[in-house]
């Protein structure tokens, strides 16, 4: 009970992290219908970023997280301003979801210069003693993993259902000429979508940097975590690909627990194969649904 228990915490600690992922995935195609493959690096980015200011700069540590979360947002909305944008209305999707496989592929080498091939990793926001439950330890870094995904559910809720702009990035993932047609201006939606996109993956690594070390060439492997997340859950609906990136985690932590730890990266694959076979529209959602979605 207690190796399991071990695991089922590691598995939720990594799912969150996914789902993080996972959630500027699907915010991102809602409004473009195009898939962001430079998730991963500005997952790697924020984690980067706030070792930089907080150790660095010493600069305290709410600070250093905001100027990090703004920064790797910010680089989202470059990145849709200068290579999205221009090509949007012309070019074909998969070209765009290329031209975020080359972004990827700058950012990533941009990084290497910048902080070379050495993990970093920096102190957690609560250095307590970690928690024992039940034999299992849990450290504290955990819950406040838990504690922002829960707030960025309940941002989520408020923003897309409270807000106007909520309201119009909504009505855009509906149907993007109506809601121009309305008056609803698209492309700061989009743009606004890819800002949104790194301030969640610049979470995902800021919070998780303290529990396993950041480096510069992560970004890739985690690209494709969070895209099966994505998968898995139901593009189109941000509950659901939350929940994917959770089941994910957990589902990697017990195959490398019981059976070979070497089996992990795989799992990842080979669901996402599966799902695209078998399941497209995800374990949480009908293939109606995910037509209405998009309609």
């Amino acid at each position: 009970m207690e190796l399991f228990l071990q695991f089922l915490f590691s598995g939720i600690t990594v799912g969150a992290i996914y789902a993080l992922i996972a959630l500027g995935f699907n915010i991102v195609y809602n409004a473009t219908s195009i898939l962001n493959l430079a998730q991963g690096e500005f997952l790697v980015f924020g984690g980067l970023l706030m070792w930089y200011f907080l150790e660095k700069l010493n600069l305290p540590y709410g600070f250093s997280f905001l100027l990090a979360l703004g920064a790797t947002g910010f680089v989202g909305l470059l990145m849709e301003r200068f290579t999205i944008r221009p090509l949007q209305k012309t070019a074909d999707p998969l070209l765009l979801i290329l031209i975020t496989i080359a972004f990827s592929i700058l950012l990533r080498g941009i990084l290497m210069f910048l902080f070379g091939k050495d993990p970093y990793g920096y102190r957690p926001i609560d250095e307590g003693p970690p928690l024992i439950i039940f034999g299992a330890i849990l450290q504290r870094q955990v819950l406040w993993i838990l504690l922002f995904v829960v707030l960025t559910l309940i941002f989520l809720y408020l923003f897309f259902n409270c807000t106007m702009i909520g309201r119009a990035m909504k009505a855009c993932s509906v149907d993007k000429t109506s809601a121009s047609l309305m008056g609803i201006n698209t492309s700061q939606m989009v743009m606004l979508s890819f800002f949104l996109s790194g301030i969640f993956a610049g979470l995902a690594g800021i919070l998780i940097t303290p529990i396993t070390f950041i480096e510069y060439d992560k970004g890739p492997l985690l690209t494709i975590k969070g895209f099966t997340s994505a998968i898995l859950g139901g593009l189109g609906s941000n509950w659901g690909v939350m929940a994917g990136g959770f089941l994910l985690g957990i589902l990697e932590s017990l195959i490398a627990g019981y059976v070979h730890s070497g089996l992990k990266d795989a799992l990842a694959l080979l669901l996402m194969l599966i799902m695209l076979l078998f399941r497209p529209a995800g374990l949480f959602q009908s293939a109606e649904q995910a037509r209405l979605r998009k309609l």
